[in-house]
């Protein structure tokens, strides 16, 4: 499946490549295309958030109300979300694109030239037998990162070979090299410029969304009124659960940028130059979307 979307993923990075002829700034482009294209995803997600935070009253409610019985305050959560127009389950969507897009990508640029390019698999193993018949390292992670690294050597090794220029990928971005692996690299401070400002506006991300979260719970009342009779509860309870959701949202908001990172070392560098144009976007993105979308 990951397989099919970075194909057709590859046919759109292509396309930018073959306007802008460099790499980084292709998959810029692409970053911004894709943000683009779930746009209607994202303002559909901050609606149900804004919404959600909304109905939280009114759920604290049922919450204490039917506390001692579960099917009741189930039912009577389900009735409030058909109210409301709601779906619960609405952010498993955003998660499972999330994850789509992650590892999409992550073989899209493991292998451009096999899902970018659409080099055949039999000149891609040719390509990398001549390389290793004549003594040169191929990385067995990423083979088609060395091809296109050497293609040089492989030009004229193969002069009738038309399909060879489909190896003649302009990797270097603004003085960096995004075909390099920071694992593979270790001793060229370069290759940590890029996961560096990844690190950075994942910070800045993590720190925003915290900042949101608080402040919504800091809206609402500490108390909620029963409507059979009027009386002032407590929802120390409450606030305790709306403590312990917003504890897990934190460590989910962390889990992602760690996996990205440590994905992010052992891939080519343009994999993370993705990431964090993708990062950036999403600042900005959120920013908007707060300011203009109201429940």
């Amino acid at each position: 499946m990951f397989e099919f979307f970075a194909s057709i993923f590859g046919y759109l990075l292509e396309l930018l490549y073959n306007l802008v002829n460099n790499y980084g700034i292709a998959i810029i482009l692409f970053t911004v295309a894709i943000k683009l294209i779930l746009l209607p995803l994202s303002i559909k997600q901050q609606r149900t958030l804004k919404k959600s935070t909304e109905l939280q009253s009114k759920m604290q409610t049922i919450q204490f109300k039917y506390k001692n019985n579960p099917e009741k305050m189930n039912q009577e959560m389900m009735n409030l979300y058909k109210t409301e127009n709601m779906n619960p389950f609405s952010g498993c969507l955003t998660a499972i694109v999330q994850l789509l897009l992650l590892l999409s990508i992550f073989y899209l640029v493991r292998s451009p030239l096999t899902y970018m390019q659409k080099v055949s698999t039999q000149d891609i193993e040719k390509y990398v037998s001549q390389l290793t018949e004549a003594g040169k390292e191929v990385s067995k992670a990423y083979p088609e990162i060395d091809l296109i690294r050497e293609y040089n050597w492989l030009k004229e090794k193969n002069p009738e070979d038309s399909n060879i220029e489909k190896l003649n990928l302009k990797m270097d971005f603004l003085g960096l090299d995004l075909s390099k692996v920071p694992q593979q690299n270790m001793t060229d401070f370069t290759v940590y410029i890029i996961p560096a400002l990844y690190i950075l506006s994942s910070f800045i991300s993590i720190r925003m969304t915290t900042a949101m979260q608080q402040k919504q719970k800091n809206k609402k009342e500490d108390t909620v009124i029963d409507g059979t009779t009027g009386k002032e509860l407590a929802v120390k309870e409450e606030e305790n659960e709306m403590d312990a959701i917003m504890q897990t949202n934190k460590m989910m908001s962390w889990m992602m940028p760690i996996m990205s990172i440590s994905i992010a070392f052992i891939a080519p560098l343009g994999l993370a130059l993705y990431w964090l144009v993708n990062n950036i976007l999403m600042i900005i993105e959120r920013l908007t979307l707060n300011k203009f979308i109201k429940a």
